[in-house]
């Protein structure tokens, strides 16, 4: 379980967290961004992990496919 800071919005520190996967190699190109298993994992509401979602794809990390999901971006 991940220990959040008072100071910071929830989505922009899970946010972190999932750059740092990505960047790390944890999530490899094409792997699954699941957003249940992120509301379930930092235990957060579905908004949370929307806002999450909206940012790492505007910043081309994540590529969203409708009805399938979103998936990490080919570098």
């Amino acid at each position: 379980m991940m220990e959040f800071d008072p100071t910071r919005p929830k989505w922009a520190q899970i946010a972190d967290e999932i750059r740092r996967r990505i960047a790390s190699g944890e999530y490899p190109p094409n792997h699954l961004i699941s957003e249940v298993q992120m509301e379930a994992e930092f235990d957060v509401a579905r908004g949370t992990v929307r806002k999450v979602t909206a940012a790492l794809r505007a910043e081309g990390l994540i590529v969203t496919t409708p009805g399938m999901g979103s998936f990490v971006a080919k570098r």
